[in-house]
C-alpha cells in the first residue's frame, strides 16, 4: 500500500533583498512570544533576508470539546516581512524543520507558517482518543486556530499549499473554513470521492506512452514473486541487519509481496518514462531486481519500524480518505496474500478502527464542485494518483486545473509549458495581492523536491 509523497517545493538558493535590522529581528522574536498559545523553541538559521524559528501551538486534542485536554503542535515560521504575503504549508505528515520555501512561497516572495499535522508524533494527544480526534475536520480547526493567531501579526493577503497528503489537507481546511485564506494551491492531490469506485486500474493500465515498459513492469513483478524465496533471503538479510519486525503486517514474507504489487504503481508515482530503461529484464540476476527494488520500492517498506511514522495516515485512509485499489489483478496466481494490500492492513492492532464514513468525501467534492473559489491545482499527468483528481464544477469560481505533461507525484508549476506556468503563476500572485513588477528580483525556482521521505501519499 503505498503512502503519499510530500510536497513540491525548494529551498530559496540565493535572492536579492534588503537584511533585515538587527532590531526587526528583535521585534518579530518578541511579537511571537505575544502570540496566545505559542512557544518559541528555538530559532535557527535561515536564507539571507529571513528569520528562521521552530515554534509550537497549543491545540484542543478535540475542538468539539476543548475543555478534554490538550497537545502542543509543532509549527516552523520562515519570516520576511509583516507586511509580505502568509503562506500556510503542511505536507499533511510531519513537519521539516529546516527552512524550506514551498513554490508559491517562492513565487509572492512571501512568508511562511509550515504546520505538522495531528497525531503524527510529537504532535499527538495523550491519551489519544483516535476515533474522535483524527478526522478532516479536526486538522482543518488546527489551522484555523493557527491562522486566527497569526493575522493579527500577519495582515497582508494569506494563501494556503500543500503537495499530495499536504494538498487535500489544504481543499479540506478550505472547505471547512473558504474566508481564511485568499486561494490554495493543491499540488497532485488526489479525491477519491466514493471508495471502492475506483479507476486506478484502468489508468495503471495505460499510464505512460511505452506498452513495453507498462509490460516489463509487470513480468518483472511476476518474476520476482516467482523467484520469492531468493528476493526473501536478501529481504531477510537487510531486515535482520536493520532491526526490522513485522508484526503490524504479519510477516516478512506479506510485506515483500506487498511492496512487490506495490512496484508497479510507486514506479510511475516517482519515476518517468525516461526510467523504463532501467526495469530487469527476464536474464537479470536476483540480486540486481533486489537492487532495482532499493531504488523504487524496498522489499521492507512495510516493516514495523518503517510504518510506524505513517500509521496516521493508513488510520485516515481506512476511516475517511480512501485508497486506490490494488494493482494485482495479473499477479493472482502467484499471490500468497491477495486482497490485503489495504490501508487497516497498516494500522497496529491495538488502534481500533470505526466504521468507514462514506460522506466525508462526497462532501468536500460537492463542496469544490459547487461553492469552491479561488482554487488551483497541479497535477502530474503520468501520476497514478491524479487518476481521480478534483474536479471543477458548475459553481466553483476563480479556479484552475493544470497538468505537467509527463509529470509524476512531484510535479510543480514550473514543469508546466510556458503559457500554463505564466498562468498559474500571474494568479497566485493576483491572490496575494503581489505587485506584478517589484523592486527586486523573484527567486529562480530549482528542481530540488521538498520530500524528507518517499511515503505512500
Amino acid at each position: 500500500m503505498r503512502r503519499f509523497g510530500a510536497a513540491v517545493a525548494a529551498l530559496l538558493m540565493a535572492v536579492v533583498l534588503v537584511p533585515p535590522s538587527a532590531q526587526a529581528a528583535e521585534d518579530i522574536a518578541h511579537a511571537l512570544k505575544r502570540v496566545p498559545g505559542l512557544t518559541v523553541v528555538s530559532e535557527g538559521a535561515a536564507p539571507a533576508g529571513f528569520r528562521f524559528f521552530k515554534l509550537t501551538f497549543t491545540q484542543p486534542a478535540d475542538h468539539r470539546r476543548p475543555g478534554a485536554g490538550s497537545f502542543e503542535q509543532r509549527l516552523t515560521l520562515l519570516h520576511r516581512d509583516v507586511k509580505a504575503p502568509m503562506v500556510m504549508y503542511t505536507s499533511g505528515y510531519n513537519v521539516s524543520e529546516n527552512p524550506n520555501r514551498s513554490e508559491p512561497t517562492q513565487l509572492v516572495d512571501g512568508n511562511q507558517l509550515s504546520m505538522e499535522y495531528r497525531y503524527f508524533t510529537p504532535s499527538r494527544p495523550e491519551p489519544a482518543d483516535w476515533s474522535r480526534q483524527l478526522t478532516i475536520w479536526q486538522a482543518a480547526t488546527d489551522q484555523h486556530r493557527v491562522a486566527a493567531a497569526f493575522k493579527g501579526l500577519y495582515g497582508a493577503r494569506w494563501l494556503a499549499t500543500g503537495g499530495s497528503k499536504g494538498g487535500m489537507t489544504a481543499v479540506y481546511f478550505r472547505r471547512f473554513y473558504p474566508a481564511d485564506v485568499d486561494g490554495t494551491i493543491a499540488y497532485v492531490a488526489p479525491n477519491d470521492v466514493i471508495d471502492g469506485l475506483d479507476v486506478y486500474d484502468r489508468f495503471l493500465s495505460t499510464v505512460g506512452d511505452d506498452p513495453a515498459c507498462r509490460e516489463a513492469l509487470r513480468a518483472n513483478q511476476r518474476e520476482s514473486l516467482k523467484r520469492r524465496e531468493e528476493l526473501g533471503a536478501l529481504a531477510s538479510a537487510e531486515a535482520e541487519a536493520k532491526g526490522y519486525t513485522f508484526d503490524i503486517v504479519g510477516s516478512q514474507d506479506k510485506a515483500m509481496e506487498i511492496a512487490i504489487v506495490d512496484s508497479y504503481f510507486t514506479f510511475w508515482q516517482y519515476q518517468t518514462q525516461a526510467d523504463c530503461a532501467s526495469v530487469p529484464g527476464p536474464s537479470a540476476s536476483t540480486a540486481e531486481i533486489f537492487a532495482f527494488y532499493v531504488e523504487v520500492e524496498s522489499l521492507n517498506t512495510y516493516a514495523d519500524q518503517e510504518l510506524a511514522g505513517y500509521v496516521p495516515y493508513y488510520y485516515q485512509a481506512a476511516v475517511q480518505l480512501g485508497a486506490p485499489q490494488s494493482y494485482e489483478r495479473h499477479l493472482r496466481d502467484l499471490l500468497r496474500y491477495p486482497g490485503t494490500n489495504v490501508p487497516a492492513t497498516f494500522v497496529p492492532s491495538s488502534v481500533a478502527l470505526p466504521r468507514f464514513d462514506p460522506v466525508a468525501m462526497p462532501d468536500v467534492d460537492f463542496w469544490v464542485r459547487t461553492r469552491g473559489s479561488e482554487l488551483l491545482f497541479v497535477n502530474g499527468e503520468n501520476d497514478p494518483w491524479g487518476a481521480e483528481p478534483f474536479h471543477l464544477g458548475w459553481g466553483t469560481r476563480d479556479s484552475y486545473f493544470y497538468t505537467v505533461p509527463g509529470g509524476n507525484h512531484g510535479a510543480k508549476i514550473s514543469q508546466l509549458p510556458a503559457a500554463d506556468a505564466a498562468g498559474a503563476t500571474a494568479t497566485i500572485r493576483r491572490w496575494a495581492d503581489v505587485d506584478s513588477v517589484t523592486t527586486h528580483q523573484l527567486p529562480t525556482l530549482d528542481s530540488n523536491p521538498l520530500l524528507e521521505t518517499r511515503p505512500r501519499l
